[in-house]
């Protein structure tokens, strides 16, 4: 099952990169629209360059894009954990797609 490995391979990349002792930093989302920055009470890891997909230290993937709101801009947003594709960006309107798994090993690389 597609989900289930990529489940596995999320929370092996937590796994290891809380033995590595890679830094958490506080998640912040982005506006589906592409304006607006968005306070979540999440901490992990970014793991792509635009900043939009993260991995959380309990080993759950976080999409983290979130509807353009009044309160959230005031109280910061609450993005839900969501099922991780093993091709990020597969589909996507530029063409660049990626496996999770070279994803997450790039990020595991830069430290």
């Amino acid at each position: 099952d597609e989900q289930a490995e990529a489940a596995r391979l999320v929370a092996e990349f937590a796994a290891e990169a809380v033995r590595r002792g890679l830094p958490t930093t506080r998640l912040v989302a982005h506006g589906h629209d592409g304006h607006g920055r968005y306070r979540t009470p999440l901490t992990g890891w970014y793991v792509d360059r635009a900043r939009t997909r993260a991995v959380d230290a309990e080993g759950r993937f976080y999409l983290l894009l979130v509807p353009p709101s009044l309160r959230a801009r005031l109280f910061g947003a609450v993005p839900r954990p969501s099922p991780a594709p093993l091709v990020i960006g597969a589909g996507g309107r530029d063409g660049e797609s990626i496996p999770l798994r070279a994803l997450l090993d790039r990020r595991l690389a830069e430290g």
